[in-house]
Protein backbone atom coordinates (compact mmCIF):
# COMPACT_ATOMS: atom_id res chain seq x y z
CA UNK A 1 0.00 0.00 0.00
CA UNK A 2 2.84 2.67 0.84
CA UNK A 3 4.72 1.46 -1.98
CA UNK A 4 1.70 2.07 -4.84
CA UNK A 5 1.01 5.33 -2.70
CA UNK A 6 4.47 6.37 -3.60
CA UNK A 7 4.53 5.83 -7.65
CA UNK A 8 0.75 8.00 -7.05
CA UNK A 9 2.74 10.59 -5.61
CA UNK A 10 5.87 10.55 -7.82
CA UNK A 11 2.92 10.60 -11.18
CA UNK A 12 0.98 13.21 -9.43
CA UNK A 13 4.63 15.42 -9.31
CA UNK A 14 5.49 14.50 -12.39
CA UNK A 15 1.82 15.41 -13.85
CA UNK A 16 2.27 18.92 -11.69
CA UNK A 17 5.92 19.12 -13.57
CA UNK A 18 4.87 18.97 -16.68
CA UNK A 19 2.37 21.47 -16.57
CA UNK A 20 4.26 23.89 -14.94
CA UNK A 21 6.26 23.15 -17.61
CA UNK A 22 4.21 23.54 -20.31
CA UNK A 23 3.20 26.98 -18.65
CA UNK A 24 6.36 28.38 -18.60
CA UNK A 25 6.95 27.29 -22.06
CA UNK A 26 3.90 29.50 -23.51
CA UNK A 27 5.00 32.28 -20.98
CA UNK A 28 7.99 32.42 -22.26
CA UNK A 29 7.61 31.45 -26.56
CA UNK A 30 4.62 34.52 -26.59
CA UNK A 31 2.45 34.74 -29.58
CA UNK A 32 4.35 32.79 -32.16
CA UNK A 33 6.81 34.30 -34.36
CA UNK A 34 7.67 32.85 -38.34
CA UNK A 35 10.51 32.67 -40.16
CA UNK A 36 10.68 35.80 -42.24
CA UNK A 37 7.97 35.66 -45.18
CA UNK A 38 8.53 35.72 -49.35
CA UNK A 39 6.01 38.18 -49.68
CA UNK A 40 3.80 38.15 -53.08
CA UNK A 41 4.02 41.55 -55.03
CA UNK A 42 0.51 43.35 -54.74
CA UNK A 43 0.59 46.64 -57.49
CA UNK A 44 -1.71 49.38 -56.08
CA UNK A 45 -2.78 52.06 -57.57
CA UNK A 46 -4.66 54.57 -55.86
CA UNK A 47 -7.46 56.22 -57.40
CA UNK A 48 -10.17 58.70 -56.00
CA UNK A 49 -12.78 55.80 -56.31
CA UNK A 50 -10.61 53.37 -54.64
CA UNK A 51 -9.51 55.78 -51.54
CA UNK A 52 -13.76 56.31 -51.09
CA UNK A 53 -14.56 52.54 -51.07
CA UNK A 54 -10.95 52.10 -48.90
CA UNK A 55 -12.36 54.60 -46.38
CA UNK A 56 -16.00 52.68 -46.20
CA UNK A 57 -14.54 49.21 -45.74
CA UNK A 58 -12.38 50.77 -43.32
CA UNK A 59 -15.25 52.95 -41.33
CA UNK A 60 -16.37 49.25 -40.00
CA UNK A 61 -13.20 47.14 -40.34
CA UNK A 62 -10.20 49.57 -38.71
CA UNK A 63 -11.25 53.10 -37.18
CA UNK A 64 -13.56 51.51 -34.97
CA UNK A 65 -10.69 49.31 -33.11
CA UNK A 66 -7.66 52.14 -34.27
CA UNK A 67 -8.58 55.35 -33.44
CA UNK A 68 -7.65 56.94 -30.51
CA UNK A 69 -9.36 60.39 -30.11
CA UNK A 70 -8.53 62.04 -33.78
CA UNK A 71 -5.97 59.66 -34.98
CA UNK A 72 -5.20 55.85 -35.92
CA UNK A 73 -2.49 55.68 -33.02
CA UNK A 74 -4.34 52.65 -31.36
CA UNK A 75 -6.09 51.86 -28.21
CA UNK A 76 -6.76 49.71 -25.92
CA UNK A 77 -9.36 47.35 -26.96
CA UNK A 78 -11.85 47.68 -23.45
CA UNK A 79 -14.81 45.91 -25.73
CA UNK A 80 -12.68 42.27 -25.57
CA UNK A 81 -13.23 39.62 -23.14
CA UNK A 82 -11.24 39.95 -20.37
CA UNK A 83 -9.63 36.70 -20.63
CA UNK A 84 -7.60 37.53 -24.08
CA UNK A 85 -5.36 39.57 -21.63
CA UNK A 86 -4.90 43.72 -22.24
CA UNK A 87 -5.14 43.97 -25.75
CA UNK A 88 -4.26 46.93 -27.60
CA UNK A 89 -4.50 47.95 -31.37
CA UNK A 90 -1.65 49.38 -33.25
CA UNK A 91 -0.49 52.66 -34.99
CA UNK A 92 -1.60 52.36 -38.69
CA UNK A 93 -0.50 56.25 -39.07
CA UNK A 94 2.10 56.97 -41.80
CA UNK A 95 4.52 57.37 -39.16
CA UNK A 96 8.04 55.53 -40.39
CA UNK A 97 9.17 54.43 -36.62
CA UNK A 98 5.65 53.51 -34.69
CA UNK A 99 3.47 53.17 -37.70
CA UNK A 100 3.17 51.77 -40.97
CA UNK A 101 5.10 54.44 -43.09
CA UNK A 102 7.68 52.24 -43.92
CA UNK A 103 5.70 49.61 -45.14
CA UNK A 104 5.09 48.71 -48.89
CA UNK A 105 2.03 47.97 -50.29
CA UNK A 106 2.57 44.19 -50.48
CA UNK A 107 3.91 43.47 -46.90
CA UNK A 108 0.48 45.47 -46.16
CA UNK A 109 -1.49 42.77 -48.54
CA UNK A 110 0.29 40.15 -46.99
CA UNK A 111 -0.40 40.85 -43.39
CA UNK A 112 -3.88 41.89 -44.24
CA UNK A 113 -4.54 38.60 -45.85
CA UNK A 114 -2.42 35.99 -43.60
CA UNK A 115 -1.84 37.31 -40.01
CA UNK A 116 2.12 37.64 -40.20
CA UNK A 117 3.78 40.93 -39.87
CA UNK A 118 6.80 41.38 -42.33
CA UNK A 119 9.21 40.05 -39.74
CA UNK A 120 6.98 36.86 -39.13
CA UNK A 121 5.32 38.38 -36.00
CA UNK A 122 1.47 36.71 -36.36
CA UNK A 123 -1.01 38.60 -34.76
CA UNK A 124 -3.67 36.72 -32.62
CA UNK A 125 -7.21 36.20 -33.74
CA UNK A 126 -8.62 39.30 -32.31
CA UNK A 127 -7.17 40.83 -35.39
CA UNK A 128 -9.09 40.36 -38.15
CA UNK A 129 -7.87 38.40 -41.30
CA UNK A 130 -9.19 39.50 -44.16
CA UNK A 131 -8.78 36.11 -46.60
CA UNK A 132 -12.20 36.30 -48.38
CA UNK A 133 -11.74 40.21 -49.10
CA UNK A 134 -11.67 40.36 -53.11
CA UNK A 135 -8.70 41.86 -54.51
CA UNK A 136 -9.91 45.10 -55.91
CA UNK A 137 -11.39 45.79 -52.08
CA UNK A 138 -7.99 45.16 -50.94
CA UNK A 139 -5.95 47.77 -52.92
CA UNK A 140 -9.31 50.32 -52.29
CA UNK A 141 -8.06 49.80 -48.22
CA UNK A 142 -4.27 49.87 -49.00
CA UNK A 143 -5.60 52.89 -51.31
CA UNK A 144 -7.11 54.45 -48.50
CA UNK A 145 -4.44 53.69 -45.74
CA UNK A 146 -1.63 55.79 -48.13
CA UNK A 147 -4.21 58.71 -48.27
CA UNK A 148 -4.15 62.17 -46.81
CA UNK A 149 -6.97 60.97 -44.46
CA UNK A 150 -6.48 63.51 -41.25
CA UNK A 151 -6.47 60.67 -39.13
CA UNK A 152 -3.43 58.71 -40.96
CA UNK A 153 -1.15 61.63 -40.50
CA UNK A 154 1.89 60.18 -39.04
CA UNK A 155 1.93 60.09 -35.24
CA UNK A 156 5.23 59.43 -33.29
CA UNK A 157 2.80 57.94 -30.32
CA UNK A 158 4.27 54.42 -30.06
CA UNK A 159 1.97 51.14 -29.99
CA UNK A 160 1.12 49.94 -26.46
CA UNK A 161 2.43 46.39 -26.40
CA UNK A 162 0.05 44.09 -25.78
CA UNK A 163 -0.17 41.92 -22.83
CA UNK A 164 -2.24 38.61 -23.94
CA UNK A 165 -3.20 35.84 -21.35
CA UNK A 166 -1.77 32.69 -21.18
CA UNK A 167 -5.39 31.62 -22.84
CA UNK A 168 -4.47 33.53 -25.68
CA UNK A 169 -1.43 31.98 -25.97
CA UNK A 170 -2.16 28.63 -25.55
CA UNK A 171 -4.90 29.21 -28.33
CA UNK A 172 -2.13 30.73 -31.12
CA UNK A 173 -0.40 27.25 -30.32
CA UNK A 174 -3.14 24.62 -30.97
CA UNK A 175 -5.75 26.35 -32.93
CA UNK A 176 -4.87 29.95 -34.82
CA UNK A 177 -2.25 29.81 -37.20
CA UNK A 178 -1.17 31.82 -40.09
CA UNK A 179 -3.72 31.91 -43.15
CA UNK A 180 -2.30 31.05 -46.33
CA UNK A 181 -1.48 33.79 -48.96
CA UNK A 182 -4.07 33.28 -52.17
CA UNK A 183 -2.90 31.18 -54.79
CA UNK A 184 -5.27 32.55 -57.57
CA UNK A 185 -6.76 36.18 -57.31
CA UNK A 186 -10.03 36.89 -55.14
CA UNK A 187 -12.76 38.47 -58.00
CA UNK A 188 -15.17 40.70 -57.42
CA UNK A 189 -18.59 39.24 -55.82
CA UNK A 190 -21.87 39.40 -58.22
CA UNK A 191 -23.76 42.02 -57.30
CA UNK A 192 -26.55 41.15 -59.14
CA UNK A 193 -27.33 38.16 -56.99
CA UNK A 194 -28.39 39.20 -53.62
CA UNK A 195 -27.45 35.99 -51.71
CA UNK A 196 -23.94 35.37 -52.95
CA UNK A 197 -23.70 39.24 -52.53
CA UNK A 198 -24.81 39.00 -48.82
CA UNK A 199 -21.99 36.27 -48.12
CA UNK A 200 -19.19 37.94 -49.52
CA UNK A 201 -20.18 41.15 -46.97
CA UNK A 202 -21.14 38.90 -44.09
CA UNK A 203 -17.45 36.93 -44.35
CA UNK A 204 -15.01 38.70 -46.65
CA UNK A 205 -15.34 42.57 -46.15
CA UNK A 206 -17.15 43.53 -43.44
CA UNK A 207 -16.84 40.16 -40.95
CA UNK A 208 -20.34 40.49 -39.11
CA UNK A 209 -19.89 36.25 -38.18
CA UNK A 210 -16.92 37.21 -36.23
CA UNK A 211 -18.86 39.10 -33.54
CA UNK A 212 -21.88 36.95 -34.11
CA UNK A 213 -20.97 33.29 -33.88
CA UNK A 214 -20.52 31.44 -30.60
CA UNK A 215 -16.77 32.52 -29.28
CA UNK A 216 -13.79 34.32 -30.95
CA UNK A 217 -11.94 31.57 -30.00
CA UNK A 218 -13.48 28.90 -32.04
CA UNK A 219 -13.80 30.97 -35.11
CA UNK A 220 -12.53 29.14 -38.42
CA UNK A 221 -11.31 32.35 -40.27
CA UNK A 222 -10.59 30.31 -43.66
CA UNK A 223 -14.45 28.61 -43.81
CA UNK A 224 -16.03 30.91 -41.79
CA UNK A 225 -19.51 28.78 -41.84
CA UNK A 226 -17.51 26.15 -40.19
CA UNK A 227 -17.37 28.70 -37.48
CA UNK A 228 -18.95 27.37 -33.93
CA UNK A 229 -22.42 28.36 -33.84
CA UNK A 230 -22.06 30.29 -36.82
CA UNK A 231 -24.04 33.69 -36.47
CA UNK A 232 -26.22 32.37 -33.94
CA UNK A 233 -24.66 34.48 -31.24
CA UNK A 234 -23.44 34.35 -27.95
CA UNK A 235 -19.99 35.55 -28.30
CA UNK A 236 -18.85 37.76 -25.23
CA UNK A 237 -18.03 41.32 -25.40
CA UNK A 238 -17.80 44.71 -23.29
CA UNK A 239 -19.47 47.79 -22.99
CA UNK A 240 -18.14 50.77 -22.20
CA UNK A 241 -18.62 50.21 -18.84
CA UNK A 242 -16.96 47.12 -18.38
CA UNK A 243 -20.28 45.27 -18.40
CA UNK A 244 -20.68 41.70 -20.06
CA UNK A 245 -22.89 41.85 -22.92
CA UNK A 246 -23.58 39.22 -25.45
CA UNK A 247 -24.10 39.53 -29.01
CA UNK A 248 -27.24 38.36 -30.35
CA UNK A 249 -28.52 35.44 -32.38
CA UNK A 250 -28.72 36.44 -36.26
CA UNK A 251 -29.83 33.28 -38.12
CA UNK A 252 -33.55 33.06 -38.84
CA UNK A 253 -34.88 31.25 -35.70
CA UNK A 254 -38.41 32.32 -35.18
CA UNK A 255 -38.09 31.85 -31.51
CA UNK A 256 -34.03 32.80 -30.50
CA UNK A 257 -32.89 34.61 -33.66
CA UNK A 258 -34.55 37.36 -36.19
CA UNK A 259 -36.92 35.02 -38.41
CA UNK A 260 -40.53 37.46 -37.62
CA UNK A 261 -37.85 40.19 -38.06
CA UNK A 262 -39.01 42.15 -41.87
CA UNK A 263 -36.16 44.19 -43.45
CA UNK A 264 -36.97 47.15 -42.34
CA UNK A 265 -36.36 46.20 -38.57
CA UNK A 266 -32.79 44.85 -40.02
CA UNK A 267 -32.26 48.26 -41.72
CA UNK A 268 -33.15 50.12 -38.90
CA UNK A 269 -30.59 48.03 -36.89
CA UNK A 270 -27.52 48.50 -39.14
CA UNK A 271 -28.45 52.50 -40.03
CA UNK A 272 -30.12 53.67 -37.11
CA UNK A 273 -28.91 51.14 -34.41
CA UNK A 274 -32.17 49.90 -33.16
CA UNK A 275 -33.48 47.24 -32.33
CA UNK A 276 -37.26 46.30 -33.70
CA UNK A 277 -38.87 47.64 -30.94
CA UNK A 278 -37.01 50.96 -31.45
CA UNK A 279 -34.32 50.46 -28.29
CA UNK A 280 -31.10 52.02 -28.93
CA UNK A 281 -28.58 49.16 -29.09
CA UNK A 282 -25.53 49.39 -26.92
CA UNK A 283 -21.98 49.48 -27.77
CA UNK A 284 -19.48 47.64 -29.44
CA UNK A 285 -22.62 47.75 -31.81
CA UNK A 286 -22.48 50.82 -33.53
CA UNK A 287 -24.59 52.01 -36.60
CA UNK A 288 -23.15 51.48 -39.61
CA UNK A 289 -24.44 54.45 -41.84
CA UNK A 290 -21.54 53.93 -44.65
CA UNK A 291 -23.34 50.45 -45.67
CA UNK A 292 -25.35 51.15 -49.03
CA UNK A 293 -28.84 49.97 -48.98
CA UNK A 294 -28.11 47.35 -51.63
CA UNK A 295 -25.70 46.04 -48.68
CA UNK A 296 -27.84 46.09 -46.20
CA UNK A 297 -30.42 44.00 -48.19
CA UNK A 298 -27.91 42.20 -49.73
CA UNK A 299 -26.88 41.04 -45.81
CA UNK A 300 -30.40 40.35 -45.51
CA UNK A 301 -30.83 38.29 -47.77
CA UNK A 302 -28.18 35.82 -47.17
CA UNK A 303 -28.62 35.70 -43.38
CA UNK A 304 -31.91 34.60 -44.29
CA UNK A 305 -30.45 31.66 -45.64
CA UNK A 306 -28.63 30.25 -42.88
CA UNK A 307 -29.35 27.81 -41.01
CA UNK A 308 -31.49 28.42 -38.44
CA UNK A 309 -29.94 27.86 -35.06
CA UNK A 310 -32.15 28.03 -31.34
CA UNK A 311 -29.94 29.71 -29.23
CA UNK A 312 -31.41 31.65 -26.78
CA UNK A 313 -29.09 34.60 -25.90
CA UNK A 314 -29.63 36.01 -22.38
CA UNK A 315 -29.74 39.63 -23.71
CA UNK A 316 -30.27 41.16 -19.89
CA UNK A 317 -28.30 44.28 -20.03
CA UNK A 318 -25.79 45.43 -17.16
CA UNK A 319 -24.68 42.61 -16.21
CA UNK A 320 -21.32 43.15 -14.02
CA UNK A 321 -18.10 41.29 -14.49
Amino acid sequence: MKKLLKWLIYLLGGFVLLVLGFVSFLEIRGIPKYDTPKIPDFAVESTPERITQGAKIASVQCIVCHKKDNKLTGRFLSELPPNFGKIYSANITHSKDHGIGNWTNSEIAYFLRTGVRKNGQYAPFYMPKFAHLSDEDLRSVISWLRSDDPQLQASEEPTIKPEPSLFTKFLCLVAFKPIPYPKAPIPEPDTTNPVAYGKYLVTGRYDCYACHSADFAKLNMEEPEKSLGYCGGGNTMLTMNANVIYTPNITPDEKTGIGNWTEDDFRKVMHESKNKSGKALRYPMLPYTALTDQEVAAIWQYIRSVPKLCNDVDRQWDKDL
